[in-house]
């Protein structure tokens, strides 16, 4: 089963049910692939759904995330500091300690990690993801 992380804004659009990557959320929920998260992606999650949607919308999801069996909770001890925008980098220190297979986003500035040989970061978008899950 594979192991990846979800940059906020495709955990964000995945939830709606109206939204055409809801897929991603469906996919979460069924055990269709394992979620690593830290602390810090949580929170980051959490604030942003609420500044997108609302409190409730929030809470609801994390109590989804802090419930399924295929939500991994990372400890990271190493910053690795790969990216330009320090906020992001909590998402390939996630990806590196827990041997993740990707990290599924449409932010160009991961793009960098493509170029980096070590520590090794896949970087892919929705649809390669949609790929790699043979959906």
């Amino acid at each position: 089963m594979e192991l990846v992380v979800l940059d906020t804004n495709v955990f964000l659009v995945s939830l709606s049910g109206k939204s055409k990557f809801h897929w991603i959320f469906q996919g979460l929920l069924s055990g269709q692939f394992v979620l690593c998260v830290t602390t810090d992606i949580l929170a980051e999650y959490a604030e942003i759904i609420e500044q997108q949607m609302n409190a409730v919308v929030a809470e609801s999801a994390l109590g989804v995330l802090e419930n399924l069996p295929n939500v991994e909770h990372i400890n990271t001890y190493f910053k690795f500091n790969l990216l330009k925008d320090t906020d992001d980098n909590k998402f390939v220190d996630c990806a590196i300690a827990g041997n993740a297979s990707a990290i599924v986003t449409h932010d160009k500035d991961f793009n960098v990690l493509k170029t980096i040989v070590f520590p090794k970061v896949n970087v892919i978008d929705t649809e390669k993801f949609r790929e790699l899950l043979n959906l």
